[in-house]
């Protein structure tokens, strides 16, 4: 079967990666990378129909966010392209944080009291309603970077301008206190396979410190959540939510992604994506154990029920290199060597671009080193004696992914 995957970042190939591995699979990917380009073809596109017409995918799978939000998926099945993704209704739980609020108020999930604002006098009288510290998001597509956590009446007065900059309303929410989860599962809108858990690591700076990003390290690891709390976040968050919009046609299939916050009271959502996250894919296709293809083509067919996955117990961890100036503006064009040392790790490309044969960095998180333990600690220890052999100038890095579980061992 061919598979085509719509993407460009290390969350693609991963996906990429792993599909490969799958029996009688033949992978494609537009635009694709460097990396991908090493276990597929490239087809260096964004007219993803164009894509569709010339190979003839017996699947497709969408990777990034915008695609799914701009009705990718309604404009290929129109064509007659069996994809896997939700529909531009469907991905507006991603694609508008106040749409994504009102389904939980509606559908009784539990989550962070909040309020939307269309103006910025508005907001501010708002919040005073709200403790500090206060989350203040913007209501569109803003790549990770459209929340500003303000500890002060004064930083969150000077976040209005530049998230309403981003989208004509923003979302004030309290501060919610708990430890971050990313829980994603494979739905065809009714059945779903639960992922293993993950945690990102949104701040560009050790121990959560300096502006979000798009991510700048994930692991994954069985200890995340309990059995009994992945089961409430079923109950709870997952089925619920998906009972809401098949009842508002708006029935979802694909990536559904809770982030959550696991207070004392239980776990509550912060925010829905409507795809895998990018790097939580990168850890969580290194520990899957089963062949991926045949449950992402179930999904897409509605007959999910049939299908399963397994886990490696392992823990998994990806440390995300970035470039210069990231996550504002960044150096591109500079040289990466020593990915051939990475030999205790997968190396999943990103921002990269090849120029006669010498790999370039081409984007703001320009590798995932990722790699895989018996215990956490091994599997960190793994990640990182690999960034220590990579190199280009102006690299960047977190140097504590992970750890934040190690009390868990």
């Amino acid at each position: 079967m061919r598979i085509l995957v719509i993407g460009s970042g290390g969350r693609e190939h991963a996906l990429c990666w792993k599909l490969a591995q799958s029996p009688d699979v033949q992978i494609f990917a537009a635009p694709g990378n460097p990396g991908m380009a090493q276990v597929g073809t490239c087809l260096p596109t964004t007219d993803y129909l164009a894509a569709a017409e010339s190979v003839q995918p017996g699947l497709t799978v969408v990777g990034p966010e915008a695609p799914l939000v701009a009705g990718i998926v309604d404009r290929f099945q129109a064509r007659g392209f069996r994809i896997l993704g939700p529909t531009a209704g469907a991905a507006q739980i991603e694609g508008s944080k106040a749409f994504a609020k009102a389904i939980m108020d509606q559908a009784n999930i539990p989550t962070a009291r909040y309020n939307v604002s269309d103006n910025p006098e508005h907001a501010r009288e708002t919040l005073g309603n709200f403790g500090l510290p206060v989350v203040l998001k913007a209501d569109g597509l803003a790549a990770g970077k459209g929340v500003v956590v303000a500890h002060t009446k004064a930083e969150a007065e000077a976040a209005l301008a530049p998230l309403f900059a981003l989208s004509p309303q923003i979302v004030i929410e309290e501060h919610l206190q708990g430890e971050e989860a990313s829980f994603i599962v494979l739905t065809d809108g009714h059945h779903v396979i639960p992922f293993e858990p993950t945690q990102d690591h949104k701040a560009a700076y050790d121990q959560d410190q300096g502006p979000n990003t798009g991510g700048m390290g994930a692991y994954s690891d069985q200890r995340i959540l309990s059995v009994e709390q992945r089961t409430q976040v079923l109950d709870t968050v997952i089925h619920p939510t998906l009972e809401y919009m098949r009842h508002h046609r708006h029935p979802f299939r694909g990536f559904l992604y809770a982030g959550l916050m696991m207070t004392e009271t239980g776990p509550k959502v912060l925010e829905f994506n409507a795809r895998l996250g990018d790097p939580e894919t990168q850890p969580l296709m290194l520990r899957l154990a089963s062949h991926l293809a045949p449950a992402l083509l179930a999904a897409s067919e509605g007959r999910l029920i049939d299908s399963d996955l397994t886990w490696s117990p392992d823990p998994a961890v990806c440390v995300v290199l970035a470039a210069a100036g990231y996550p504002g503006q960044v150096r591109t064009g500079d040289p990466i060597i020593g990915l051939d040392r990475a030999s205790r790790s997968v190396v999943f490309q990103a921002g990269t671009k090849s120029d006669n044969g010498t790999l370039r960095t081409n984007g703001g998180r320009v590798l995932g080193v990722t790699a895989m333990g018996a215990s956490l600690p091994e599997a960190i220890a793994s990640a990182y004696q690999d960034v220590a052999h990579i190199h280009f100038e102006g690299m960047h890095f977190r140097r504590d992914i992970g750890e934040k579980g190690l009390p868990r061992w």
